[in-house]
């Protein structure tokens, strides 16, 4: 069906209440609806689920979309179902049952968006399946994770291909908020565009502000930073040690943090980003875990206590900030030991050629697994035993493992299916006698009875989160509850596994044979250390505009100084909004010259806005220039 401006503005307008396409949505839009393979570079917050949600309404069949983010796909779909429009997901955690239903569904028409992530697509079940789907279009979110030139390659993305070769017919729609030229171009390849294709938006954010502080002192930066923005906040760190221990000191200086890293059991982690999220918290310390898919647009300041691997990632956590158009700020911290820190990073990515086949020697030792052997045998990395057995640290054999996937000789998963599992000890005559059961287990015993077959005779994947919200529960309350059943010898519940699995693709060889090719590792190293290059680069030049610096390094060249960053106002004097602060600063300070007490409500009298009221104060409160007693203010002596 050919484009009609019509039809999809009736439906944007009918289902989501605008009036009109805004930034590119449209040329999108257009470009998909004609059957034009289409890469959409749009910044977070562009509206990138309009340009496929829209034409999957209007056009016949079903838009499969793939997401690496099932937050976002289960967020997603149940919006839409809200909206009364068709859509199903399929991810970790649904019984088989569940997704042959959902595809089935996709097979008689009855579902317009089909979320999945790219693990599934090489499943068989889904691959059988597929066949019969009438697919309208393929949606490709976050898109750079296909190109091995990008800064977040994903292997699992490369399945995607599959897709294309069953349906031929049906064009695709690349989304990303990040690519750099060449992986531009490395994106349409890998997904078989018919003819180069992009649509861009400008990724300048004219309401947020980027400074990079130096300092020494990166502690006393962050709590001085924090005093002074009001409002939400992340704080990105490198290591899941400092997330807590950052956070710990956070909450000891009287600011309310929470944090956030991979290590931390599902249930933990969808409670504390619920309690920032809800702000019951106000700042996030978090890994790189906390990223894609966050949906908080009132985020006013991304701190970076350390510095990130590439201008692409920088970018990416610090446009978290001022989604709602707001002013935000990006600030970056940084001081000599970084330039250090950062180059170190090549050799624990890189690490030499011999150290990564010693590795895959220890590999076979580790697994028992002679020469000639091993093809198709999948095992269980407990990588701690592994670094303590053959004395090795988990970064560089994480790092070896990734070059020896990308080399072929092995598969490793670093995020298996890790969904929960359950089956009842008891049969089903014995549960229904219980009697001591709690009033919250009867409701979590009754949901998993209802949402899950087959429980009494073998271990079913199950969704923590599902259960707590039919239950009405929190997902904490649920996992304590199936502990609770399992330690009664109730239940057997087996929490989300962490344990990453190794694949030998190809039979085991001698380690000294290994051929690692150059597009592999030598042109890969030499990309990664460009990355970082470019980060130093950007900390340490005060000489030119931030925003500029980074819309360069994206293929902007046409751009003008921000006006706002740490440069520009170096530069051109002070930023008006420091300015108005400073001068409620003043107007304070000349109020509480008297050195006597003054209640808070006396501010009133000075006819300042609140915003840089409340900045001023604090600022002042913190720099132990004024004190505060009981709602009294006093000039300290």
């Amino acid at each position: 069906m050919a484009y009609d401006k019509e039809l999809y503005l009736g439906i944007l307008r009918r289902e989501w209440g605008y009036k009109d396409f805004r930034g590119i949505q449209s040329e999108i839009i257009e470009s998909i609806a004609d059957g034009r393979d289409t890469l959409g570079l749009m910044p977070t917050g562009g509206g990138k689920s309009i340009t496929f949600q829209v034409p999957a309404l209007a056009k016949e069949g079903v838009c499969i979309v793939v997401t690496p983010l099932i937050a976002l796909m289960k967020d997603q779909v149940e919006h839409l179902r809200h909206r009364g429009i068709a859509a199903a997901a399929i991810y970790s955690g649904m019984t088989r049952r569940e997704i042959i239903t959902s595809l089935e569904n996709c097979i008689l028409g009855d579902i317009k968006l089909l979320y999945i992530s790219p693990e599934r697509i090489a499943s068989d079940l889904f691959q059988t399946k597929l066949r019969r789907i009438n697919v309208s279009f393929i949606t490709v979110d976050e898109a750079h994770c296909i190109s091995q030139w990008g800064y977040d390659f994903r292997p699992s993305y490369l399945h995607i291909a599959d897709i294309r070769r069953m349906k031929p017919q049906a064009p695709v729609l690349a989304l990303t908020a990040t690519a750099t030229p060449q992986v531009i171009d490395d994106i349409q390849e890998k997904l078989g565009f018919r003819q180069k294709n992009v649509f861009k938006m400008s990724f300048e954010r004219k309401n947020l502000a980027y400074i990079v502080r130096k300092t020494e002192d990166k502690l006393g930066q962050t709590v001085h930073i924090l005093s002074c923005v009001k409002g939400s906040a992340i704080v990105y760190v490198r290591s899941r040690k400092r997330a807590a221990e950052l956070c710990r000191y956070l909450e000891e200086k009287n600011q309310n943090a929470t944090f956030y890293h991979a290590g931390l059991e599902h249930s933990v982690k969808d409670e504390h980003q619920k309690a920032w999220h809800d702000d019951q918290k106000r700042i996030m310390v978090a890994t790189n875990a906390f990223g894609m898919g966050i949906d908080k647009p009132d985020v006013r300041i991304v701190i970076h206590y350390d510095c990130p691997s590439s201008i692409e990632a920088y970018f990416q956590e610090a446009g978290r900030a001022g989604r709602d158009g707001a002013k935000a700020y990006a600030v970056l911290l940084y001081n000599d030991s970084d330039q250090r820190k950062l180059k170190k990073r090549i050799a624990d990515e890189f690490p030499e050629k011999q150290t990564i086949r010693d590795i895959y020697d220890q590999l076979a030792y580790f697994y028992q697994i002679g020469i000639g052997s091993g093809q198709g045998h999948t095992f269980a990395f407990d990588i701690d035993k592994f670094c303590v057995t053959y004395r090795h640290f988990p970064i560089q054999v994480n790092s070896a493992l990734r070059i020896l996937q990308r080399a072929g000789y092995i598969d490793y998963d670093m995020e298996p299916d890790a969904s929960a599992r359950l089956m009842f000890l008891l049969e089903r005559s014995q549960l229904d006698r219980l009697n001591n059961l709690s009033p919250k287990e009867e409701a979590v015993v009754t949901t998993l009875l209802r949402n899950y077959g087959g429980l009494f005779t073998d271990y079913q994947y199950i969704d923590e989160s599902l259960v707590a919200r039919l239950s009405g529960l929190t997902v904490q309350q649920v996992y304590l509850i199936l502990r609770g059943l399992t330690q009664r010898r109730i239940a057997h519940f087996i929490p989300r596994r962490k344990m990453p699995y190794i694949t030998y693709t190809v039979e085991r060889r001698e380690g000294k044979s290994l051929l690692i090719p150059k597009e592999v590792y030598e042109q890969r190293q030499k990309q990664f250390v460009k990355r970082i290059e470019s980060v130093i680069n950007y900390a340490k030049n005060d000489n030119v505009c931030r925003s500029r610096q980074l819309l360069r390094y994206f293929g902007e060249t046409e751009s003008e100084d921000c006006g706002q960053c740490d440069v520009c106002i170096e530069h051109n004097g002070k930023d008006p909004e420091t300015e108005k602060t400073d001068e409620a600063k003043a107007k304070i300070c000349k109020l509480l010259a008297d050195h006597k007490e003054h209640h808070v409500s006396e501010l009133a009298s000075l006819h300042i806005p609140k915003a840089y009221l409340d900045n001023a104060v604090s600022y002042l409160i913190h720099e132990e220039l004024v004190m505060c007693r009981s709602s009294y203010l006093f000039i300290k002596k």
